[in-house]
């Protein structure tokens, strides 16, 4: 045999023999930039390519994003010259994907703003006729640390002489659900693939939690109905815009949301996302809305508003439906679920305190928080940024959108002024039902259908981590080469519990 025939049997016989792992990934496209579809997009090409040779590396992914800019309902406003966080704006000291992620991107940290609950805040609770509950005032910023510690310990004393023994039931009932929580970082060996919210759920024994009100959990506690209506409410009304009628789980977690070491991402955490698509090196459309997502047969056709197809094995949905046109065939069914909308208006001025029945701006709280009553026009004011002693900036939440009249009564002076509408989160409504995961029985997926459980940053974040696992588990039992996708074994040495 000639030389050079021998070398093209050689070759020929070398191609043959290349393992699959090599054969084109399929391609994954991912309607939604937001956390849910960056976090996604990290974990499976974390997942199946950080380990060459041992996997099948699917970096295929496309994100499409309706929007300019990535982040979804992670966003920021800049007025003043500075920038605030215009939606999910905190992140808990054991939301553990976050920090993660913020290490991994090497984005800096920015403690929390006031909370309701916060013994160094100056908090006061509105009825809408007086401040039934007020903490001290701040100390002032030249105060030696002894100084500092005796008023926070009579805040506390303060709060504990209005709420008593009932606070720190309120605060084991949240550890209780945080301890529960941390279950969905444990080491994969020991944690299943979910494909369905309500298995995901009763594995971390946290489904009955979604089936009954915050109102019902914290009665059975043994929380005072003082602490219920007042506090509790206030916390809930910010956080999610709602009352102790949501479910005991996402009042857990809005109640989680005033505990110390709060944080966010200097800058914006919708940064978090973009750096996550970043890092992913994939790819990313932006002003590319999805208009509808048909299935062949083979694969899914995306078709965009402006009418450009594109085609993928597998289509994950990584933003709520509740409130987009997107049609499907064949068609899909989901629940019923409507959004709340909280309405957030920043201003830059000066706060009426005359409103309030107070003299001068300054006897007005940095947080001024409600409880649930019909005719209340705002859930929360605070103070974001004093620049001087008669100009400030604040946001406001509120459940229907400010008249000017209305801001013109609550603020004696306005410089600037945002308003932004946010469907920022489902309204909860127990018993909850889930929508599937899996929208069709075979690749195409819903992440947020969590969200009915909880919605925050982590959230998003542990759902999608779940259905990376679920794309890489249901593809390997799908594709004749996908014996070679596997999830590596030490992907989570980074995570700890402590």
């Amino acid at each position: 045999m000639a030389p050079r025939q021998a070398l093209l049997l050689l070759l020929a016989w070398l191609f043959l023999s290349l393992p699959t792992s090599i054969s084109t990934p399929p391609r994954i496209c991912v309607i939604g930039s937001g956390i849910a579809g960056s976090s996604l997009a990290h974990f499976i090409k974390h997942y199946t390519c950080s380990t060459p040779g041992r996997t099948q590396c699917l970096d295929d992914i496309h994100i499409f994003e309706r929007r300019d800019r990535p982040g979804g309902r992670m966003a920021t406003v800049t007025i003043g010259g500075d920038v605030f966080e215009a939606g999910a704006s905190i992140i808990h000291p054991k939301n553990l994907h976050a920090l993660r992620f913020a290490s991994l991107l090497n984005l800096p940290h920015k403690s929390k703003p006031a909370s309701s609950d916060d013994s160094d805040s100056w908090v006061g609770i509105w009825d809408g006729d007086k401040f039934i509950f007020e903490t001290l005032r701040p100390p002032p910023a030249s105060s030696s640390s002894l100084y500092r510690k005796i008023h926070s310990l009579l805040n506390s004393l303060l709060l504990f002489r209005r709420y008593g023994f009932s606070l720190f039931k309120m605060s084991a009932f949240v550890k209780g659900m945080l301890e529960k929580f941390l279950s969905y970082y444990k080491e994969l060996e020991s944690r299943p693939v979910f494909t369905t919210v309500e298995e995901m759920l009763q594995w971390s024994e946290l489904y009955e939690l979604t089936q009954r009100t915050l109102q019902e959990e914290l009665e059975n506690a043994g929380l005072s109905a003082h602490l219920i209506s007042e506090l509790v409410t206030v916390i809930t009304r910010i956080n999610y815009g709602q009352s102790t009628g949501i479910s005991g789980l996402a009042g857990a977690v809005s109640l989680a949301g005033s505990d110390d070491g709060l944080w966010s991402v200097e800058g914006g955490n919708w940064q978090i996302a973009a750096g996550l698509i970043n890092q992913s090196n994939i790819f990313l459309y932006l002003n590319e809305e999805i208009t509808s997502i048909s299935y062949t047969g083979a694969s899914y056709s995306l078709k965009s508003k402006d009418g450009t197809n594109h085609n993928c094995e597998v289509a994950v949905i990584a933003t709520p439906l509740d409130e987009l046109n997107i049609s499907f065939t064949p068609p899909v069914s989901i629940p019923s679920r409507r959004l709340q909308h909280t309405f957030t208006t920043f201003m830059r001025g000066l706060i009426n305190p005359k409103y309030f029945g107070l003299k001068s701006a300054s006897e007005v709280p940095d947080l001024v928080g409600t409880v649930e009553k019909p005719d209340l026009p705002f859930s929360s004011i605070s103070v974001l940024k004093e620049y001087t002693d008669e100009e400030k900036t604040y946001k406001m939440f509120s459940r229907s959108a400010p008249s000017d009249d209305l801001l013109d009564q609550i603020f004696s002076s306005r410089k600037e002024t945002i308003r932004i509408d946010w469907p920022a989160y489902p309204h909860f409504e127990p018993p909850e039902v889930f929508a599937p995961i899996i929208l069709d029985g075979v690749h195409l997926y819903y992440i947020n259908s969590f969200e009915n459980a909880a919605s925050t940053i982590e959230t998003g974040a542990v759902a999608a981590e779940n259905v990376a696992r679920l794309i890489i588990s249901r593809l390997s039992n799908s594709r004749p080469d996908a014996q070679t996708i596997k999830i590596p074994t030490n992907d989570q040495k980074d995570l700890h519990l402590d």
